[in-house]
């Protein structure tokens, strides 16, 4: 804090020493990082190791004169730089514009008068004036209130507005949703309780599930090449081959073994899937969030608003003994109404509009409009009730409705079933017990007394001698479909943790009413956690379900702990108190109406906070993850499979196998119709759990189906040199035919786990594969093609045999991929 604000006279500050304040402590502006420059944006995109192990290889392709090949490695590298960019750019100008939407302005006092000014522009000193609908501009010590109560759960998570009273604080984000009042600027900008948890978001975010992945698939590969090209460039130089030759062959065989696509593969793959979601409604920040989404096995997130409507509705309206009573709901609307049954205000405090919203109140709606408002006592932080004082044809009453409590204690007797009793000890200590009850259950209790009045001004010993009628009972409901949902994340295999800011009692009522199990009724709360241990507050993190009256710390704490026990947490959020674990978690997921400071936090936002939206999400990046996976699966086995025979078949052939181009040419053609496996069906069982990247299944599935391509690759050698006994040209096209459709055709093997014909494909995929064979077949008979790449016109027996071994090798992958997929989670 910056030391204490001066003395204000009661017309606030002067212009000149606002001007002065403004100049030397600079605007009331919370510090956030603004619009990514496009730029850097561009850069990030060449970050990838994968992608500089491309650029790598479009270099040796360029020294070694395949300029074919370096050209479209280069592009492809470039294609998916602009795609991931624009995407980005996108999400980052679309935020940056919704901020400027809105440009908040306060009312001060200066030089004697009440003016409206720029909020940026408050000084600590200034008097500003707040009422109903205002957001605080600043930190606020408050000097006069009159009903005044400010919601605080986007900085506290508490879902029960705060009543106000002079002296006490008002924060900067916070709401008005009731009366009106003055205060002092106590800090402003970055001093700000808000800019004090704004300044968390600069610490670099934590990589998410996806991006740690790449990396290590990246370092596996890099590993798998490097010991390949070694292997092959040694082995040939000792047989003689010719040191330069063996080293252009074995680098032409890493450049081979490089799934180069799969850059742009997973640009395209994760791209579609953020249409699809923004579609629903969802805007992704970040492309690779739309993988990790679908990756997200425990979801964390608050209550309100989530689980709930995030509005008090009325529950029920009670006599002392319980029972339903409709002469209370009327009471209780009378003491909310400016005229003959119309509402005090358009907004209201949050239980007036409850009561007002309330579909009982049509029992009561002909009497109400025969009331008449003569006076009313606002409601204060002391008294804790307000006062109304109303007629009725001839009989004048005064009601009183407020904190049950506050109300018990102002009345001496209680209505009974012939009329009002003494309130007795007993009766006292029986209707505070059922108070606690109530209040147990996760309700919010407002008591209604009444007595008749004579007179038509309320004075100040008027709240007294009350008779108690009964009380009003609020709640924020559980969503109607959030049972439902909550079913459907099940069946997703998504955990769910509640980490709220709210009561323990509050919160275990809601979690039992929106299905979500609290074995024992244990709800952990964070004066608990605060007294743990690190083992111990990882075992909480992972043992209990449900925490309550957490502060931002220990939500950011929280989903820490869940990621590191192997996690991929997702987190849900809309507060200021939220930003530290929306920064933590692997995803951030946020909603548009949130604070800045959530939304500058998060890598998903929602345009309505929904988590039917978020499950929705959830299945797009599984489907997104199932085909990266198919090519990843597929690319890697079979150009594992083609340069290993290759490199195997290179050591007692008398020529080298293929030529460099031809392995270019063989690598570029199998992986064109895979560009539009993106947008391929995904078989339903792929999509009723979290999958990971499982990079020692990956590199088993490559050595296994790898080794079972290289195994019919090694049929067509003999076949080619014990019974037609080819030439070297002869040898190669009918090598690179067969290598280059085997890769095409069991695709549709790899790409699901299911028979292969109970899986229709993508038509798309279909398609440009069908295409890409006929070309693979066609080539040899282009002259133009045949003179280039060195390939001849292939006799019809060899032709007809390559398509057997095409047959065979499909039927065994089909075979084969059953038992395999069952003892690897891949």
């Amino acid at each position: 804090m910056r030391g204490s604000s001066p003395a204000i006279p009661d017309g606030g500050l002067t212009s000149d020493e606002a001007a002065r304040l403004l100049a030397v402590e600079g605007p009331n502006a919370v510090a956030r990082r603004g619009a990514r420059p496009a730029g850097r944006i561009l850069l990030a995109q060449f970050s990838s190791p994968l992608v500089l192990l491309l650029i790598v290889v479009a270099a040796v392709s360029h020294l070694l004169g395949e300029q074919i090949e370096a050209t479209v490695i280069l592009a492809i590298v470039v294609l998916n730089a602009v795609l991931a960019f624009v995407q980005e750019y996108r999400a980052e100008r679309a935020l940056v514009a919704i901020q400027g939407l809105v440009r908040p302005t306060a009312r001060v006092r200066r030089n004697g008068a009440v003016t409206i000014v720029p909020a940026a522009d408050i000084v600590r000193g200034d008097l500003v004036l707040i009422e109903l609908g205002d957001l605080v501009p600043a930190d606020l010590v408050l000097a006069s209130v009159e009903e005044l109560s400010v919601d605080e759960a986007s900085l506290t998570g508490e879902s029960v507005p705060v009543a106000k009273e002079p002296g006490s604080q008002v924060y900067l984000g916070s709401t008005v949703v009731g009366g009106s009042g003055s205060g002092v600027v106590r800090e402003t900008g970055a001093a700000t309780l808000l800019g004090r948890s704004a300044s968390l978001l600069a610490e670099p975010a934590p990589l998410g599930d996806f991006e740690r992945n790449i990396r290590r698939f990246s370092d596996f590969l890099v590993r798998v090449i490097l010991a390949l090209t070694a292997f092959v460039f040694l082995v040939n130089a000792v047989l003689g081959k010719g040191w330069f030759d063996s080293f252009l062959f074995a680098v032409a065989l890493a450049v081979g073994i490089t799934p180069e696509v799969l850059p742009a593969i997973i640009t395209i793959t994760l791209a579609n899937g953020a249409l699809r979601m923004a579609r629903d409604r969802v805007v992704v920040k970040r492309l690779v969030s739309v993988e990790d989404l679908g990756n997200v096995d425990i979801l964390c997130c608050d209550k309100t608003g989530t689980l709930t409507v995030g509005e008090f509705a009325l529950h029920g309206f009670v006599n002392p003994d319980g029972v339903e009573d409709r002469r209370v709901l009327l009471y209780g609307a009378v003491s909310a109404v400016s005229e003959r049954g119309r509402p005090r205000s358009e907004g209201g405090n949050p239980t007036d509009r409850a009561v007002w919203a309330a579909p009982a109140l049509e029992q009561v709606t002909a009497e109400l409009n025969g009331f008449e408002v003569l006076d009313r006592a606002p409601f204060d932080f002391h008294r804790r009730l307000s006062s109304a004082l109303v007629r009725a044809g001839e009989e004048t009453s005064l009601v009183v409705k407020g904190a049950a409590e506050s109300v018990l204690d102002r009345c001496t007797a209680v209505l009974g079933t012939d009329g009002p009793v003494s309130l007795d000890p007993p009766r006292r200590r029986a209707l505070t017990s059922a108070i606690e009850r109530y209040e147990e259950e996760g309700l919010r209790v407002l008591g209604i007394a009444a007595r008749p009045f004579a007179g038509d001004r309320i004075g100040a010993g008027s709240e007294s001698e009350l008779c108690l009628r009964g009380f009003l009972l609020f709640l924020d409901p559980p969503k109607s479909d959030v049972v439902a949902t909550l079913a459907e994340m099940g069946r997703l295999g998504v955990g769910i943790k509640i980490l709220s800011g709210d009561s323990a009692v509050v919160t275990r009522r809601i979690c039992g009413e929106s299905g979500i199990e609290v074995p024992g009724g244990r709800v952990m709360t964070g004066a608990e956690l605060a007294l743990l241990g690190e083992e111990d507050f990882r075992r909480a993190a992972l043992e209990c379900g449900v925490f309550a009256r957490v502060t931002p710390e220990q939500k950011s704490a929280l989903v820490a702990a869940i990621r590191s026990a192997g996690h991929v947490a997702a987190f849900l959020g809309d507060g200021v108190n939220d930003a530290p674990a929306l920064h933590a978690a692997d995803v951030g997921i946020s909603v548009n109406s949130g604070t800045d400071i959530a939304k500058e936090a998060a890598d998903v936002i929602l345009l309505e906070k929904s988590l039917g939206a978020i499950a929705r999400g959830i299945v797009e990046g599984r489907k997104t993850f199932a085909n990266i996976t198919k090519y990843i699966l597929n690319t890697i086995s079979a150009n594992f499979g083609n340069m290993s025979t290759v490199a195997l078949s290179s050591l007692f052939l008398p020529f080298i196998p293929l030529l460099p181009s031809q392995i270019l040419l063989n690598n570029f053609l199998s992986d064109v119709p895979l560009i539009t496996i993106a947008t391929d069906r995904v078989d339903p069982s792929l999509l009723e759990r979290p999958r990971r990247w499982n990079i020692g299944g990956i590199g088993r599935f490559m050595v296994v189906f790898g080794l079972l391509s290289a195994v019919f690759d090694l049929l067509l050698i003999g076949g080619l040199l014990r019974v037609w006994h080819t030439s070297a040209p002869t040898f190669r096209t009918a090598w690179f035919v067969e290598s280059a459709c085997s890769e095409i055709l069991v695709t549709f093997a790899i790409r699901t786990r299911r028979p292969f014909f109970r899986s229709r494909a993508g038509a798309a995929l279909l398609w440009s594969s069908l295409a890409a064979g006929a070309l693979v077949f066609a080539l040899p008979f282009v002259s133009t093609v045949r003179g280039y790449f060195s390939f001849v016109l292939l006799p019809v027996p060899i032709l007809g045999f390559i398509v057997l071994i095409l047959l065979a090798y499909f039927l065994s992958a089909e075979a084969l991929k059953r038992p395999f997929f069952e003892r690897l989670r891949i």
